[in-house]
């Protein structure tokens, strides 16, 4: 049964590299007859994988489509790609998609054997991820990985967290959600030391630790995880409040922006984007990205701001000469 079994998986990364099959090649490549290729093939489709058959002298396989994902085999150059790829999402290299990015990187790490986990750090360590953004601050995917763990396994969860302020503090929350803001992740979790929801952002936590200890979800007071990080932190002052009028429409905006301000439409033809923010080269990239004219309302420091930046762009294309 082991031996069927591993022909079984054998058969399968086949059918995964190649589009199509000719029997007599494949059953070749497993050391069997074609007898017990098609055997094995039946047994691929109960577990819900779609060979379809090519009958005929020239006849094969190959491995469709089907109506959901099953179970994909990959080799160990294959996993180090994959979960490397994940970790660039994550960290937002692709917007909409770093929460998705990771679940399928907590799924791929709790599989992975350690040499290949080992494979991935030394990768990342080598590898210097380039930022869009002034922040200068990185997620390692390693607590991403932990704290989302934590929170689909239903363990209470331990770490050391520096506030806004410095100060730093040991917490141990019942973890509810990850949630991708702007430029950073924030975990939603319920500390039980202070008895109250609270967000947390990732990039001041550290030595995630999970005590094993599962709970029962509270009732999370906000209408999503999304929504209760966005009212905190609309409730922490920042150094500026961006307000600009641009013209193009609301809708146009908010497909570029919108995840990360507030848009109000004007008319048809223009919007008012409202963000606040502690770093005046954010709204400048986010306004330039938009691809519209725009006025800038408030604060006079952006003004200031993207008057330097005219002039450096300015200066670096006032010369015809080639380079």
């Amino acid at each position: 049964m082991a031996n069927t079994s591993s022909r079984t998986l054998r058969l399968l990364s086949l059918l995964q590299i190649h589009h199509y099959w000719p029997g007599a090649e494949l059953a070749d490549r497993l050391g069997v007859s074609v007898r017990t290729l098609r055997r094995d093939v039946d047994r691929l489709r109960e577990l819900g994988y779609p060979v379809q058959a090519h009958r005929g002298v020239d006849g094969g396989y190959q491995l469709a489509a089907g109506a959901a994902l099953p179970p994909l085999v990959v080799d160990d150059e294959e996993a180090v790609a994959l979960a490397v790829g994940l970790q660039a999402a994550a960290q937002g290299a692709v917007a909409g998609i770093e929460e998705s990015s990771v679940r399928a990187l907590t799924k791929v790490v709790q599989v992975m054997p350690p040499r290949l986990r080992r494979r991935v750090d030394a990768l990342r360590a080598m590898t210097v991820p380039a930022v869009w953004g002034s922040t200068g601050r990185t997620i390692d995917p390693g607590i991403l990985t932990a704290v989302a763990q934590a929170c689909r396994d239903t363990e209470r969860l331990q770490f050391s967290y520096t506030a806004h302020g410095g100060e730093q503090t040991a917490r141990h929350v019942e973890p509810h959600r990850l949630v991708s803001f702007g430029r950073r992740w924030y975990l939603v979790a319920y500390d039980l030391a202070r008895h109250d929801w609270r967000s947390f952002r990732l990039d001041r936590l550290a030595e995630p630790r999970s005590t094993g200890a599962r709970f029962r979800t509270r009732e999370l007071p906000a209408e999503d995880a999304a929504a209760f990080v966005r009212a905190g932190i609309g409730n922490i002052p920042a150094p500026y409040t961006v307000e600009a009028l641009l013209h193009a429409p609301a809708a146009a905006v908010r497909g570029r922006v919108g995840r990360w301000a507030t848009i109000q439409e004007v008319d048809d033809r223009r919007c008012l984007l409202r963000m606040t923010t502690d770093s005046l080269d954010w709204p400048a990239m986010a306004l330039g990205s938009v691809g519209a004219d725009f006025e800038v309302l408030s604060p006079p420091e952006l003004v200031a701001h993207i008057r330097e930046w005219a002039g450096r762009f300015s200066r670096a294309t006032a010369s015809d000469s080639s380079v």
